[in-house]
């Protein structure tokens, strides 16, 4: 089976150990998220276009990130960069509530639709500028950036629970992701690994505007 192969030679094998996150990584088919043009690579440990200049991250970054949240199932989370929609499902298999965000409104669109098809009835989807969060909901017990802003977003740890965490790639060219947490209103942030994820986008540079 090619998701178990995925979790035993790209995931496992590279040191995510957080059951919940194997478990939920073999649940979710990722080549439902990748477009008919690439899915004969959709388990291969490589990002892929979805279109729109953006991407979706290998399995393993998505493991990874997703494990350093520490999900244990009654979580409010918060993700910036819907994308195609897979890690949201993932989230979706490991917290309570998950609301995400996309600034480029075709890909919010198509993978509202997506979600909701495949029975997703914890997420919510908001086309919008990442940069601000999604206050009406917050405080998030974690938050996760599937793109790289060259700095933190002051909204986001400010949107950030006491006790929450938020998993992050920082950096214009050379990125750093980063874990976050907020301990007794202080701001305690770890360097995992070096990364490479497409820009973080302002409002007015996504093309056609909102």
């Amino acid at each position: 089976m090619l998701r178990e192969n995925m979790i035993n030679s790209q995931i496992k094998a590279r040191g995510v150990t957080d059951e919940r996150v194997l478990k939920a990584m073999l649940k979710v088919k990722r080549h439902l998220f990748v477009p008919f043009t690439h899915r004969n690579l959709s388990y291969e440990d490589i990002p892929l276009p979805i279109g729109e200049g953006q991407t979706i991250s290998q399995p393993y970054i998505v493991a990874l990130m997703t494990e350093l949240l520490e999900l244990k199932g009654g979580e409010k989370a918060l993700e910036i960069g819907t994308g195609s929609g897979y890690q949201a499902a993932i989230l979706a298999e490991l917290a309570k509530e998950v609301y995400t965000v996309e600034l480029l409104k075709p890909l919010a669109e198509r993978s509202q639709k997506l979600l909701k098809d495949l029975g997703y009835e914890n997420i919510k989807v908001k086309h919008g500028d990442g940069f601000l969060g999604w206050p009406e909901y917050a405080p998030f017990d974690a938050i996760i950036v599937t793109c790289a802003p060259e700095e933190i977003p002051p909204a986001l740890l400010e949107q950030l629970a006491e006790g929450g965490r938020l998993v992050i790639p920082v950096g214009a060219y050379y990125q750093e992701l980063r874990q976050v947490k907020k301990k007794e209103g202080k701001i305690i942030s770890k360097d995992i690994i070096p990364v490479r994820f497409v820009p973080m986008l302002k409002l007015g540079d996504a093309s056609g505007g909102l």
